[in-house]
């Protein structure tokens, strides 16, 4: 096991996709996010305040039952989502997490695919998410590895030098 000192919270790490985390609350929702299920989702109000935000490249909602529909699409559309948490950081009220997504499209010939994102969470008073927002970005990793789309993208971004 490898330890990180670090002046925002303190990281033991014991091997990729493992992170514990000093703080509880943040502790709790890297446990729920990695073992989260459908059948999870009526409990989503343990972990998320009543009135929570949620915000990511595809969503801005608030409150539990629109943050539920989210979790409950991605069950829907998508076979095997899981998320792994690669890092955390901590201060206070606030957290960073980095994290990979891992699902494989629906249909004939699903293909696997990996999205690399952050969270960026904020605790209320009552130690549950009162906001999360998501960070990655669409066009790297989601777009471009679409088969038509892909191309189209990966074109755009050479002639724009990127």
């Amino acid at each position: 096991m490898r330890s990180i000192s670090a002046p925002f919270g303190g990281l033991c790490v014991s091997e990729p996709g493992l992170v514990r985390h000093a703080d509880a609350r943040v502790a709790r929702v890297i446990g729920w996010f990695e073992a989260l299920a459908p059948g999870d989702l009526p409990q989503i109000g343990q972990v998320y305040q009543d009135q929570a935000r949620f915000k990511d490249p595809f969503n801005e909602v608030q409150g539990l039952a629109a943050i539920r529909r989210i979790f409950s699409q991605m069950f829907d559309t998508l076979d095997g989502p899981r998320f792994t948490v690669i890092d955390a950081v901590a201060e206070g009220d606030d957290a960073f997490l980095t994290w990979n997504f891992d699902f494989r499209t629906r249909g004939a010939g699903g293909r696997a695919m990996t999205i690399h994102g952050a969270s960026h969470l904020r605790f209320g008073a009552d130690g549950r998410v009162a906001l999360h927002r998501d960070y990655w970005d669409v066009a790297e990793e989601l777009y471009e590895k679409l088969p038509l789309l892909g191309t189209l993208m990966r074109w755009l971004k050479r002639r724009a030098g990127g």
